[in-house]
């Protein structure tokens, strides 16, 4: 007997065959569900990276709580207005991300990657204490340090805690240590002419070295004011502090020198040269009210004498203006 049109005979196998195929794609689901979670897959998992005491997982709420994704991406997911973030780690290491993240609107300089590196932390995860070795090691850095170390960024001062920082930095090394399957794709540029753009035209590289190699005549000492200038350049200084009396992420410069200071602990202090001098090169020593402790490096062993005492004089000139 054949099953005619409309008749009943052919819905009992029809429905059998419906709930076989169902059950096997059921099967087919829940295995692959398994095998998502199988370690044999040799896949990270952010509960398994840290950086020093902080764990990748309370970065991710950290970069979630941000909104980082609302101009960067993360494994190509997210806005395109900066750069995709899912190996900024393996780049850029972590001292130079540290250098970087308290004052986003500025470039860090090798000084500032270098104060990051005295961070214990910092030396047990990248394995040296050297800026040379650190630069080789992450050659992003080097690149970035080169091109735009003391320019400035189109990203805001992020009023981020120094806790936050590390649990950033566990979250960036997390995303670096994940098997993306080739993605974000690497971008190749052929017949790139390594060149310099020189104001008065193009030159090559080899002809600004040797430019740069030749000995220069002996300069006069150089005024203390002025020198301080470029030591707070070079340093970074100026991504923290503004040279007026605006809040950025440490307090501003204008009218600073002996001027009254209240501190963290309810005393006030007065910003004369001593005080300075101190807090240059141990800043964690008299905290001023309202401003973090710890985000500031410590310059004690990265600033002679003769540099303290120019950026001191630097700063006794914008009192004066």
């Amino acid at each position: 007997m054949s099953c005619g049109t409309g008749g009943s005979s052919c819905e009992t196998p029809r429905r059998r065959g419906a709930f076989l195929v169902l059950a096997i794609l059921a099967l087919i689901f829940v295995a692959l569900s398994i095998f998502s979670f199988l370690k044999s897959r040799h896949q990270v998992t952010p509960d398994t990276v840290s950086f020093g005491p902080y764990q990748a997982v309370d970065g991710k709420r950290v970069f979630q709580a941000y909104n980082c994704m609302g101009c960067h991406t993360m494994v190509g997911n997210g806005a395109y207005l900066g750069p995709d973030l899912t190996e900024e780690y393996k780049r850029v290491g972590p001292a130079w991300l540290a250098a970087f993240l308290p004052s986003a609107g500025g470039w860090p300089t090798t000084a500032a990657v270098r104060a990051q590196l005295l961070d214990p932390n910092q030396q047990a995860d990248t394995g040296t204490d050297s800026i040379e070795a650190y630069l080789k090691k992450f050659p992003g850095a080097a690149q970035r340090i080169e091109r735009r170390g003391g320019g400035t960024t189109m990203m805001p001062n992020l009023p981020f805690s120094k806790d936050e920082i590390g649990q950033l930095i566990a979250y960036l090394k997390y995303t670096s240590a994940m098997n993306t399957e080739g993605w974000p794709p690497k971008v190749e540029v052929e017949g790139f002419d390594h060149r310099l753009q020189l104001a008065h035209g193009i030159a090559p590289v080899a002809q600004a070295n040797a430019a740069a190699a030749s000995p220069a005549p002996a300069a006069a000492a150089p005024d203390p004011v002025a020198h301080g200038a470029q030591l707070v350049k070079d340093t970074g200084c100026l991504a923290c502090h503004a040279t007026d009396e605006k809040r950025l992420v440490g307090p501003g410069w204008g009218g600073l020198y002996n001027s009254k200071v209240s501190l963290a602990d309810g005393s006030t202090v007065t910003a004369d040269d001593a005080y300075l001098k101190e807090s240059i090169r141990q800043p964690n020593a008299k905290v001023v009210a309202g401003y973090p402790a710890s985000v500031m490096p410590v310059y004690e062993t990265l600033l002679k004498d003769d540099e303290v005492n120019a950026i001191v004089a630097y700063l006794h000139s914008l009192e004066k203006q």
